[in-house]
C-alpha cells in the first residue's frame, strides 16, 4: 500500500470513529444524515474494497453500530432471520451466487435491522418529519430537473456502476425525472412511500398540502406507471386508515385526488400514447418474464438461462434484466426463500389493516409493484428500512398498550365475622 493510500485509510478511520461518536450521542442526527444520504447520494457513490460499498450501505452500517440496543423480537423477525439463514447457507453450499447474496444482505437485511432499531432511540414523529422533509426537497429537485432537462447528480463521481445508472431516460420527448436515485421508477417508488409520513408529520394544513402537491407532481414527471399506481394506493390507504390525521387533511387528499384525475390523467395518457412502442414494449417485456417461473427451483439459483429455450420461449432476452422483485428472488434463491420473504411482506401489509402506521402503509402500497419492478438503487434499502420500521412501530404500540392496561386486581379476602361463643 502506498503512503498516500495509507494516509487516506487512516484519515477515513478517524473520520468514521468521530462520526460514530456523534451518531451515538445524537440519534436524531443519525436519522437525518442517513436520510440525506438515501435521498441525495447516488448508488454509485461509495468505496471500493473488494466490492463496491455504496454510501447508503456504509451509512446504514454506521447507524446500526451507533444504535445497538435491546429490542423486542416478534414473529416477523423470525421469518427475516430464516430468510437470512437460507441465503447464507445456500451461499456456503454454492447454491446461489456471491453477488445475489451480497445484495440480499447489504441492501435488504441491513436496512431492515436499522429500521428495527431506530424507533428505540428516535421518536416516531421525528422520523416522520425527517422522511417527509427529505422527500419534499427531493420532489422539488425532480420538478426542477424536469423543467431544465438537467440532472446534477449524474456528475457525482464514484466507483459504482455510474455508466448504467447515470443515464437519463427520455419518454415521448420528455426527460423522466430520477433525482439521485439513478432511475425514474426508483424515485417514483421512494416518493410514493414517503407520503404517509407527510400525513402524520403534523405540519400545518397548508404545508401538508404543498408537500403532497409537490410530491405528486414529481411522481408524475417520472412517467412511471408503477410509481403512479403505488402513489394512488398509498395515499388512499393512508387517508382512510391512518389515525390522528386531521379531517381537513383527509378531505384534501380526496379532493386533490379527484382534481389530479381530471388534470394529470389526460396528460399522462397523451405521453404514453406518444411513447408508443417504447412504453408498450416495456409492459410486454414484464409480462413475458413470467415464463421464467418454470425455471425456479425449490432452493438455490436457477443458474444461467441466457441460452435456454423451453416450449418455444427463448429466455436469453431476459438475461440482463428481470423487472420483478418476487420473480428475481425466486430465480436467485428458490421457491422456499421466496415464500418466506413474501410472508414477511404480506404480514407487514396485512398488519397495517389492523393497526395502521405510516411505515406499514408505505410497504402495503408497494406490494402490487413488486410483481413488476426490481429493487433497484436506493429503492431496496428504503423499502426494507420501512419493513423493519413497521415491525418496530407495531411492537412499540403493543408495548404501550400493555403498559396502559390497568393491573389485574385480585379479589379481596373476605373479612372474618365474629361468631358467638357457644355456652
Amino acid at each position: 500500500m502506498s503512503e498516500s493510500s495509507l494516509l487516506l485509510a487512516l484519515l477515513g478511520a478517524v473520520v468514521g470513529a468521530v462520526a460514530l461518536l456523534v451518531f451515538r450521542a445524537s440519534p436524531r442526527a443519525t436519522m437525518v444524515v442517513w436520510t440525506l444520504v438515501l435521498f441525495f447520494v447516488p448508488i454509485w457513490v461509495g468505496v471500493s474494497l473488494g466490492i463496491v460499498w455504496s454510501a447508503i450501505t456504509l451509512m446504514t452500517l454506521a447507524a446500526i453500530a451507533a444504535s445497538v440496543t435491546d429490542v423486542r423480537l416478534g414473529a416477523i423477525d423470525v421469518l427475516v432471520g430464516v430468510f437470512a439463514l437460507l441465503v447464507l447457507v445456500q451461499l456456503a453450499l454454492q447454491l446461489s451466487t456471491l453477488s445475489a447474496s451480497v445484495i440480499a444482505v447489504l441492501e435488504w437485511l441491513v436496512p431492515y435491522i436499522w429500521g428495527r432499531l431506530v424507533l428505540a432511540r428516535v421518536p416516531g414523529l421525528d422520523i416522520a418529519r425527517i422522511l417527509a422533509a427529505a422527500a419534499t426537497v427531493a420532489a422539488i429537485l425532480a420538478l426542477i430537473e424536469f423543467a431544465t432537462g438537467r440532472n446534477a447528480f449524474v456528475a457525482l463521481p464514484g466507483p459504482g456502476n455510474a455508466a448504467e445508472w447515470a443515464r437519463l431516460q427520455p419518454r415521448a420527448g420528455f426527460l423522466r425525472a430520477e433525482g439521485a436515485f439513478g432511475h425514474s421508477i426508483a424515485l417514483g417508488a421512494a416518493l410514493a412511500m414517503s407520503t404517509p409520513f407527510v400525513l402524520v408529520a403534523r405540519w400545518r394544513p397548508w404545508a401538508t398540502a404543498l408537500s403532497l402537491v409537490v410530491i405528486v407532481g414529481a411522481v408524475v414527471v417520472t412517467f412511471s406507471r408503477i410509481g403512479l399506481v403505488a402513489l394512488a394506493l398509498t395515499l388512499a390507504l393512508s387517508a382512510a386508515l391512518l389515525p390522528g390525521v386531521r379531517r381537513s387533511v383527509r378531505w384534501l387528499v380526496v379532493l386533490g385526488g379527484a382534481a389530479a384525475v381530471g388534470v394529470v390523467v389526460p396528460f399522462l395518457g397523451a405521453v404514453f400514447a406518444d411513447a408508443g412502442d417504447e412504453a408498450s414494449g416495456s409492459a410486454d417485456s414484464r409480462s413475458g418474464q413470467l415464463a421464467l417461473l418454470s425455471q425456479i427451483r425449490p432452493f438455490g439459483s436457477a443458474g444461467d438461462w441466457s441460452g435456454r429455450m423451453v416450449d418455444g420461449v427463448y429466455f436469453g432476452e431476459y438475461a440482463d434484466s428481470i423487472d420483478s422483485t418476487l420473480l428475481l428472488v425466486g430465480l436467485r434463491f428458490g421457491w422456499v426463500p421466496l415464500a418466506v420473504l413474501t410472508l414477511v411482506l404480506l404480514a407487514v401489509a396485512l398488519g397495517a389493516l389492523r393497526s395502521p402506521n405510516p411505515a406499514a402503509l408505505a410497504v402495503a402500497g408497494q406490494l402490487p409493484g413488486l410483481v413488476a419492478v426490481a429493487l433497484i438503487t436506493q429503492f431496496g434499502p428504503l423499502l426494507w428500512f420501512l419493513v423493519g420500521l413497521a415491525v418496530a412501530w407495531r411492537l412499540r404500540e403493543r408495548e404501550d398498550a400493555e403498559l396502559a392496561r390497568p393491573p389485574v386486581s385480585l379479589p379481596a379476602a373476605r373479612p372474618r365475622t365474629a361468631t358467638a361463643a357457644r355456652p
